[in-house]
């Protein structure tokens, strides 16, 4: 923020203040005295010039203070007792900055310093301080008294070295002070000071470094090789060099290196730079494979080849990742019989089948091939050890037929981004693999397990999957992880089984729900599968076909117990009866209507039916409308005129007939009525007329053959069955009212019908029912 002052409106309860990369020149005592809470505080790059220390004197409980990359030439010490990380590096200090005082902050564990002048009498101030971290940021350094940095007590020491520094000095000193020592800026090629690097076989006693880090470094091939001679006789187990640039000739003589006496375990190479280009190759390459130790690393360093010696070595890890190495490398005998890691990630590899061949002569476990150009043709054998359990496939140019070049004992494979579109059926059961990662491939269905029966973690992020197979439920049961998001899922019946399982499988499925979307059918597009529901009726064809097989059953069980149980043949005979009936009637047309009548209906019953009509048949009539003209062949005789005759006679002055039927009715009265209707050929002409009650079942046999109309009628069942249930009556009466229901024109005479009251005098009276009618 470009503050040339500490702000003066920080609250009091500040516990941590940056106030780094600003213009801050001076401190004032007073800048900090109102934050008792403070406990960091950071104000590097600025351009403070003196520090006193008891500035802090009221923040009790600062702990961090970084006041590095500024122009301090002075500083004042003061007791802070709690501080514990001080930085004073990359300043301007002519000598470095302690005192008698400096020793007295016993809980300091890290301590950055610089100073033009380094001496044995500043460091044993505070050489009883048992320090964790100690860093020399040096700007420059114009003298160093040899011996001083073996003063100093702590477990790691880090140096910037400015340029045209005596690099061999600080490396010589430095073994001899830390556990871990790290150098950073070695620029060895403008580097004048020679003196303990041209020494051959150089012998450090009292070395203390385990582990070596150097940073930045420019050197030629004959410093690294002078370095890795003045180390390899030290305590140094771990070395690496990051970040180095090799220029200048080669001079010595690489087949003169001593590997004898060393406790090195591991060498690091990474990020290796060249200026030139011209050095032996295979002296370089025999170089550090003749060491032959547990651990080697060369990455990123352009390396088109490596050697090894015709000897086993005991190499048990090799990383060669980020180089340019081709199957060249595999072409001939290498004897690594304890190699356990192997890396060659990044590189140009083609043929899957040499590295096996190589890898059968080791002790592999984990084997690292992506990001190359790997492929395998299926008429290629592969040999690899049984010790293999871990491969990284993943970025090659695999299609299916690499499965058929595996290592039967593996145990977690990656094969994400590669060309595989399906997972053979004929391939080695891998009965050991536990985790399969197919991410970023061009699967189109779920894979199934049969050839794994073990696996416990699938991924098939990003493929083609449109839906789940049958084979994967029943061949995966024991997969507890899966992955499958972010694929073009068919939300259709397919994926009912894997949309359940995603939905009550509590974690199993990796990213559910966001990144499981459907992507067909277009209707559905977008919608996260969770929220599609497919009812298994609709999904499962058995199980619908069972559904309406029962349904069926169920209604059929329905009817049967219906028609049992409530005679519901006769209800829907009913029924239809009414129906036609009351469409007959809805057709009648108006010359229909206005034929000349005096009733609305005439009855004709025997004398074994009249109390039926009595008391049923008359009083439903009445009770629907009192204005019914009721027609009684009794009453309308004629003394001149034979029975047939009267008959006729009362059919043609009612506007509907009802015919009583029973066996009675068929021997005594339909004698009368035959004739007619043979005559007027009423079943094609005049059936809407007529309307026949069965009031007793006739069986057809009963019906003498001289009665072929009634037969016919019979036949038919145009008639309206008296029902012997009396809760059946109900659909009985409106079948008959319907069919009687139309009203009596205006005519030129009238008659007038009895009372009920009349009537019911009439049959107590009389044996045969009789009605009087009078004419007006």
């Amino acid at each position: 923020m470009s503050l040339r002052k500490v702000p003066e409106d920080l609250t009091p309860i500040t516990t941590t203040l940056d106030l780094s990369y600003n213009l801050l020149s001076q401190l004032q005592h007073s800048d900090f005295r109102s934050l008792s809470k403070l406990k960091v505080l950071i104000l590097c790059h600025n351009r403070i010039q003196e520090l006193d220390i008891k500035t802090f004197e009221f923040n009790m409980e600062l702990r961090y203070l970084d006041v590095s990359n500024n122009r301090l030439k002075r500083v004042a010490w003061f007791s802070l007792a709690g501080l514990r990380h001080l930085d004073l590096s990359f300043n301007d200090f002519d000598t470095v900055p302690i005192c008698m005082e400096t020793g007295n902050v016993s809980h300091l564990e890290t301590l950055g310093l610089s100073g033009a002048k380094i001496q044995k009498s500043d460091f044993q101030k505070i050489a009883h301080l048992h320090l964790n971290t100690v860093f020399l940021g040096l700007r420059t350094l114009s003298h160093y008294e040899e011996g001083s940095l073996p003063i100093l007590n702590t477990t790691k020491l880090h140096i910037v070295l400015p340029v045209n520094t005596n690099f061999w000095v600080l490396l010589h000193d430095g073994i001899k002070t830390s556990k871990i020592l790290e150098l950073t800026n070695i620029d060895l090629q403008k580097s004048q000071f020679t003196s303990y690097g041209s020494q051959q076989n150089p012998i450090l006693e009292n070395a203390k470094t385990s582990i070596l880090l150097l940073n930045k470094v420019d050197l030629s091939w004959d410093d690294l090789f002078l370095i890795f001679q003045l180390v390899w006789h030290t305590s140094v187990e771990y070395f690496q060099i990051q970040h180095v640039t090799f220029g200048g000739k080669v001079y010595l003589d690489h087949n003169s290196f001593d590997y004898s006496n060393t406790v090195m375990r591991t060498i690091k190479l990474e990020h290796v730079h060249f200026r030139i280009f011209n050095i032996p190759q295979e002296s370089i390459y025999l170089l550090f494979t003749k060491m032959d130790v547990e651990n080697l690393t060369i990455s990123d360093a352009q390396m088109p080849h490596m050697l090894f010696p015709m000897y086993p070595t005991r190499f048990q890890y090799l990383n060669f990742a980020n180089n340019i190495l081709t199957d060249d490398v595999f072409k001939k005998s290498i004897q690594l019989p304890h190699l356990k890691t192997l890396i060659l990630k990044d590189n140009k590899l083609e043929t899957l089948s040499l590295v096996s061949y190589f890898a059968s002569n080791t002790s592999l476990r984990h084997l690292d091939l992506s990001e190359n150009l790997l492929q395998h043709e299926n008429d290629e054998n592969c040999l690899w050890p049984e010790t293999l359990v871990t491969m990284n496939l993943s970025f090659n140019k695999f299609a299916d037929s690499v499965f058929r070049c595996l290592p039967r004992n593996i145990q977690i494979l990656d094969l994400n981004s590669n060309k595989i579109q399906t997972v053979p059926k004929e391939i080695t059961h891998l009965t050991s693999l536990r985790e399969l990662n197919l991410a970023f491939n061009f699967l189109t269905d779920l894979p199934g397990c049969s050839h794994f029966r073990r696996l416990l973690v699938l991924n098939v992020e990003m493929n083609l999957i449109l839906s789940s197979s049958l084979d994967f439920f029943q061949s995966c049961q024991e997969v507890k992880t899966l992955n499958a998001g972010r694929n073009p899922f068919r939300c259709t019946c397919e994926l009912r089984d894997f949309i359940q399982l995603g939905k009550y499988s509590e974690g199993m499925m990796v990213g559910w729900s966001d990144s499981y979307i459907c992507e067909y059918p277009s209707n559905l597009k977008g919608t996260q599968l969770k929220d599609v529901h497919l009812p298994e009726i609709s999904c499962n064809t058995g199980l619908l076909i069972v559904t309406i097989v029962v349904i069926m059953l169920v209604l059929g069980v329905a009817v049967a117990f219906c028609c049992l149980h409530f005679d519901l043949p006769w209800y829907l005979r009913m029924l239809c009866q009414w129906t036609q009936t009351w469409l007959r009637v809805r057709k009648t047309t108006q010359e229909q209507l206005k034929r000349s009548v005096q009733f609305h209906v005439f009855i004709s019953y025997s004398e074994h039916d009249s109390a039926w009509v009595k008391y049923e048949l008359i009083p439903s009539l009445e009770k629907e409308d009192g204005s019914v003209l009721i027609c009684l062949h009794e009453g309308n005789s004629d003394p001149g005129q034979s029975m047939t005759e009267d008959t006729i006679n009362c059919i043609e002055k009612s506007y509907k007939s009802i015919f009583v039927l029973s066996p009675s009715f068929v021997q005594t009265e339909w004698c009368h009525y035959e004739p007619y209707f043979a005559h007027r050929n009423l079943f094609h002409e005049s059936l809407d007329y007529i309307i026949l009650i069965l009031l007793e079942p006739i069986p057809l046999y009963c019906i003498p053959t001289r009665y072929p109309k009634l037969k016919a009628l019979m036949e038919k069942k145009a008639y309206l069955e008296w029902p012997q249930d009396r809760r059946k009556c109900g659909l009985f009466w409106a079948n008959l009212r319907a069919a009687l229901h139309v009203n009596l024109l205006d005519t030129t005479g009238t008659c007038e019908l009895q009372t009920f009251a009349e009537l019911n005098e009439v049959f107590r009276g009389s044996a045969v029912s009789l009605i009087r009618t009078d004419c007006l």
